[in-house]
């Protein structure tokens, strides 16, 4: 795709380990919109959960063969549930292991993207369960187990993180201003991209009298959706094309 392409920007698909609808609604997508972007952004929580490279799960190996087959860039930043994938799999898939957070030269300027669970510090819990994970000696320890102790160590994780978030409020799980006004500060940019909350929308705000953007994702498991940032500006959209339904998004 020439320079003017816009690029895409996806996140919280949460596939499961077994194909199904989900992943049909991605293989398209990838054969449709992806085929002319200049670049894909996978912003995290691409997958319920991820215990290792060596899983094969066969959703995320047929999800690699049509990443694999795309002529353009493709960036990873991993999310709360996915914080493992690694090189071998980011290598089988083509895509890009990002950091985060990502400084982006985008068609409309330059952004910073990112999961989003790091801006919920209200959220102390948490907080302090992505501190933990995301050490070197935790992943080390969890990826020493064999393959069904990790699996059956990842659902239990998975449900007892559905159970808790059950019990918060809203506001605890959502942005907090302050986090989202000191990574503008960080990043100097005038876009900021993220998912996690499930809140899809585009924020104008303003920072140190400066105007800001802020691009909330959709998750795909509620109602799939992409942001499309041309030069004119990011615009979300749904899987077909159209603007993304007004009623679903967040204030």
């Amino acid at each position: 795709m020439g320079a003017h392409a816009p690029a895409l920007v996806i996140s919280d698909l949460h596939l499961d380990r077994e194909p199904g609808p989900l992943l049909d609604a991605v293989l398209a997508f990838l054969k449709g919109p992806v085929r002319n972007a200049s670049a894909l952004y996978i912003l995290g929580d691409l997958f319920e959960y991820w215990v290792g490279d060596d899983a094969g799960f066969p959703a995320a190996e047929q999800l690699a063969e049509a990443l694999q087959t795309l002529e353009i860039p493709v960036a990873f930043i991993h999310g709360n549930r996915d914080f493992l994938v690694g090189p071998d799999y980011a290598a089988r898939a083509g895509m890009q292991l990002a950091p985060e957070p990502l400084h982006a030269a985008l068609p409309c300027g330059p952004a910073v993207l990112l999961h989003g669970d790091s801006l919920c510090t209200d959220d102390t819990e948490h907080m302090a369960f992505r501190q933990q994970v995301r050490s070197g000696e935790w992943q080390r320890g969890f990826l020493a187990h064999p393959l069904e102790e990790r699996i059956r160590q990842a659902e239990s994780m998975r449900a007892t993180s559905r159970d808790s978030s059950r019990m918060k409020a809203d506001a605890i799980m959502d942005v907090n201003a302050g986090a989202v006004a000191d990574t503008f500060r960080d990043a100097d940019v005038p876009l900021m991209i993220h998912g996690h909350t499930h809140r899809p929308a585009i924020h104008d705000l303003t920072v140190d009298s400066q105007p800001r953007q802020r691009c909330v994702l959709p998750a795909w498991d509620e109602h799939p959706g992409y942001l499309e940032v041309a030069a004119t500006g990011p615009v979300l959209r749904e899987l077909d094309g159209s603007p993304y339904p007004a009623h679903l998004l967040h204030a």
